[in-house]
């Protein structure tokens, strides 16, 4: 008998559920999210140069440097969550919670996302705005070395990827508005330019991707397992 019109392939799961189901996975998938980081990290790396800034990033540049300076103080704050000092701390607070796999994936991802920066500075060697530029505004201490990639946007991202599948829902919240906002706290001091903080952003998904495959290793081979041996149970007896 045909199938009347508008009816579902698989009964009970729409196919528009399917899909949404299927990206949500995809997102989940530290190889997917390694993927897209590394991919997102060349592109930028390619994209910046070392004696020139393209017209649409020094306008974003200016338009978030040119703020207020009365904002510094609550920036700076912000600004600490990508700090190197961020890693232990978080990783502390998740072993103190009993999360060991948790403080594991945090430590290695956040300190392999600002080690790998040290070495992509040296690789593209692209200056800090003040060599660019013309009149920035640096506030704080000023920034020394390259300026390509931002470390603090790569230890805010790994963090944050890290530790949002364990929050509720009010700190998965907090935690989204402050990963971005830590790479708008670099702008706003002066230390770097908007595709250093992509570049950054996505050397840190792919730092807590690669982190996530390493200390997540038993568990999803248990996983893997098990989801080989259903496969191969029939209902009806057969194997």
């Amino acid at each position: 008998m045909m199938r009347p019109v508008g009816t579902y392939a698989t009964a009970g799961q729409p196919p528009a559920e399917k899909h949404e189901t299927s990206f949500r996975e995809a997102l989940t998938d530290p190889r997917a999210r390694l993927g897209v980081g590394m991919a997102t990290l060349l592109a930028t790396a390619g994209a910046v140069h070392r004696d020139r800034v393209g017209a649409c990033e020094a306008a974003t540049f200016r338009a978030v440097n040119g703020l207020p300076d009365a904002l510094y103080p609550p920036v700076w704050i912000v600004m600490q969550l990508g700090a190197f000092g961020a890693v232990p701390a978080s990783a502390a607070a998740a072993w103190r919670a009993g999360d060991g796999e948790l403080a594991a994936r945090l430590l290695f991802g956040g300190t392999g996302a600002w080690a790998l920066s040290k070495l992509v500075k040296q690789a593209v060697r692209r200056p800090r705005p003040v060599t660019l530029l013309p009149g920035i505004r640096c506030r704080g201490r000023e920034a020394a070395g390259l300026g390509y990639l931002s470390g603090h946007a790569a230890v805010a991202v790994a963090l944050g990827v890290a530790a949002l599948p364990r929050l509720g829902p009010a700190a998965r919240v907090l935690t989204l508005t402050a990963v971005p906002l830590v790479g708008l706290t670099r702008l706003y001091v002066g230390a770097h330019l908007p595709l250093d903080i992509v570049g950054g952003a996505a050397l840190g998904l792919a730092a807590e991707a690669a982190a996530g495959l390493v200390t997540s290793r038993p568990r999803t081979r248990c996983a893997a397992a098990r989801h080989e041996r259903a496969s191969r149970w029939d209902p009806c007896g057969h194997r």
